[in-house]
C-alpha cells in the first residue's frame, strides 16, 4: 500500500477562479477533514493581503512565502488545501503536493475563469488591460504543470460547487479501492 492510500490530505490545484477555495471548503466538509486555503495563511502570517506582497516583493517574494506555506501546510494530516493558481511553478511546490496527498486538478475555461474573477481586487496577476490575454499566457505555462503531478482531473465549467465535490470525492474512494 502506498504512503498516499494512508494519507487522507487532499490538495486543489487549478488556475484562479477554478472554484479552488469553495469546493475545497465542501470537501472538506464531506470528508470531514480540516480545510486551509494558502492564500488565506499567507495573509495571516503576513498581516498584510496578497496585492500588497506583490506591490513590496514583487511576484517572486510572493512565490517564496507562498512555498513555505504549502511545504507547512502540506506536513498537517486530514487537510484539504487550496492553492493558488500559480502554486504549481515552483518544482519543490509539485513535488510536495505529489508526495503528501492526493493532488487534484480543478480544469476551467478562460470564459469561466473571466467570469469568476471579474469583479475580483485580489488577483494582482489580472491587475492588465486586457485580462483574457493574460488568463491564456498563464494557462499556456500552467495546464502541463496541473496535469504533471493530478491524480483526479475535474471539469469545473458551469457546474455547482457540491456536484464538484461530490463528483472529486466519488473519484477519490474509487482510487482508494483500487
Amino acid at each position: 500500500m502506498s504512503s498516499q492510500a494512508l494519507c487522507r490530505n487532499v490538495f486543489l490545484i487549478g488556475p484562479m477562479g477554478s472554484g479552488k477555495t469553495a469546493v475545497g471548503k465542501q470537501l472538506a466538509r464531506l470528508l470531514d477533514l480540516t480545510f486551509y486555503d494558502s492564500d488565506v495563511e499567507i495573509e495571516r502570517r503576513t498581516g498584510v493581503d496578497i496585492p500588497y506582497i506583490f506591490e513590496k516583493e514583487g511576484e517572486t517574494g510572493f512565490r517564496e512565502r507562498e512555498r513555505d506555506v504549502i511545504d507547512s501546510l502540506t506536513q498537517l494530516q486530514d487537510v484539504v488545501i487550496a492553492t493558488g493558481g500559480g502554486a504549481v511553478l515552483l518544482p519543490e511546490n509539485r513535488e510536495r503536493l505529489a508526495a503528501r496527498g492526493r493532488v487534484v486538478y480543478l480544469r476551467t475555461g478562460i470564459r469561466q475563469q473571466l467570469e469568476r474573477t471579474k469583479h475580483g481586487r485580489q488577483r494582482p496577476l489580472l491587475y492588465t488591460a486586457d485580462p483574457e490575454t493574460r488568463l491564456r499566457e498563464l494557462m499556456e505555462v500552467r495546464a502541463p504543470l496541473y496535469e504533471s503531478i493530478a491524480s483526479v482531473v475535474v471539469a469545473t465549467d458551469g457546474r455547482h460547487v457540491r456536484i464538484v465535490a461530490d463528483d472529486i470525492l466519488e473519484r477519490l474512494q474509487g482510487q482508494a479501492q483500487t
